[in-house]
């Protein structure tokens, strides 16, 4: 018994001991500098400086163009869509084709002009809702009770259609609570 506890002790002593010595090593290997490089031989000054045009580098650092972000142009599957949704409701004719050509974008402008809405030839977030191409419920966690399109209006025949300011109306002051 006495004999086990001793080789538990020098087992421990010998894993301890390696860990440390790996660890050193690690730390040497992370923060040891590079590799000297071998002494460059001096060069002639007409390889040091290229004269021809074609041998330069162009800078990078010069002029930088503005780079356009966002969606650049409309999928065909979703100009479809839309396409659609504007022959329903008659701004179109014809068969969709999938193409974001001038008639759709036309019918478009005219659409969200006839909304009063700012007409430009990119859909606008409004226009997409109002012809049912709004956002998608199925990435939501509660699709039910999620508020992803406008309220809808009380029906006609409801006698009490609520407040209108939103609020929640008071409970009368000499009303007591029920128990």
């Amino acid at each position: 018994m006495r004999l086990a506890i001793q080789v538990r002790r020098w087992r421990q002593l010998g894993f301890s001991t390696l860990l440390c010595l790996a660890v050193q090593g690690f730390a040497i290997a992370q923060t040891s500098p590079p590799p000297a490089q071998p002494p460059q031989t001096a060069a002639t000054p007409a390889q040091q400086h290229p004269t021809s045009a074609s041998t330069r580098k162009k800078s990078s650092h010069g002029k930088r163009g503005s780079r356009k972000r966002g969606q650049k142009a409309i999928d065909s599957t979703r100009t479809r869509e839309i396409q659609t949704a504007l022959i329903r409701e008659h701004y179109m004719q014809g068969e969709p084709t999938g193409k974001w050509d001038a008639a759709t974008q036309a019918a478009m402008q005219r659409y969200q002009a006839d909304q009063g809405w700012q007409s430009k030839t990119t859909p606008d977030s409004r226009a997409l809702i109002k012809l049912g191409l709004g956002p998608s419920p199925d990435h939501l966690l509660n699709p039910e009770s999620a508020m992803t399109t406008t309220p809808a209006a009380p029906a006609a025949g409801d006698p009490d259609p609520g407040p209108k300011t939103g609020a929640k109306p008071a409970p009368p002051p000499d009303n007591p609570p029920h128990q």
